[in-house]
């Protein structure tokens, strides 16, 4: 069983490799097929089992509330939805010979009716979108620094500028995660006792 600390601190770092392998993988001036492109594909696919045993130890800490429940399922569909995307990356990559045929290949993949949508351009934004309301439930209950939802929210935005940012991001995620892969237990401050903390 996967615990917390290896699941906040394995997340962000497989995200990271995956985001300076491919990098790499470009360097030639193409990405895919090849070592490269399945090995990157493999971190970012164990990044996600770490993401949602994270996702889940997170709802426990928020107190388990209806927030916190969807930011859960929320992040957990969109994280199936992302595996799925890169399990078709490492078929096609699998089954082709250059980047042509790949090209050709993702082409007839999502022309099947609710793949775009399904595992592309919607299904993956509810990834992000619940790991924020986790993060900034998380925030509120002193667990994780104030400012940690907007790391996130930098994070989020990142790949979506320039996907060469992963690594960024993934610095980013390491940061706000902190205190959980330091301490490798998610237990919330009460709120009311850390309010009054401030007032003395």
């Amino acid at each position: 069983m996967i615990n917390t600390r290896t699941a906040f601190l394995a997340a962000p770092v497989l995200m990271g490799a995956y985001g300076v392998i491919r990098i790499i993988d470009g360097l030639d001036g193409s990405r895919g097929p090849g070592l490269a492109w399945s090995l990157g594909h493999l971190c970012f696919l164990g990044a996600l089992v770490y993401f949602v045993r994270g996702f889940a130890a997170m709802r426990e800490a928020a107190g388990r509330n209806r927030l916190s429940a969807v930011g859960m399922w929320a992040g957990t569909a969109g994280a199936t939805a992302v595996g799925v995307q890169f399990a078709i990356d490492m078929v096609v990559g699998f089954l082709s010979a250059d980047r042509g045929a790949m090209d050709e290949m993702f082409t007839r993949v999502q022309e099947i009716p609710g793949v775009l949508p399904a595992f592309y351009d919607f299904g993956p934004l509810l990834f992000f979108v619940g790991q924020l309301i986790l993060v900034s439930q998380l925030a509120k209950r002193r667990v994780l620094k104030s400012w940690a939802p907007l790391l996130v929210l930098i994070d989020t935005t990142l790949p979506f500028a320039d996907k060469d940012l992963i690594p960024l991001g993934a610095v980013l995620l390491l940061v706000s995660f902190a205190p959980l892969w330091r301490s490798g237990e998610v237990v919330a401050e009460p709120v009311a006792a850390a309010e009054s903390k401030a007032l003395v």
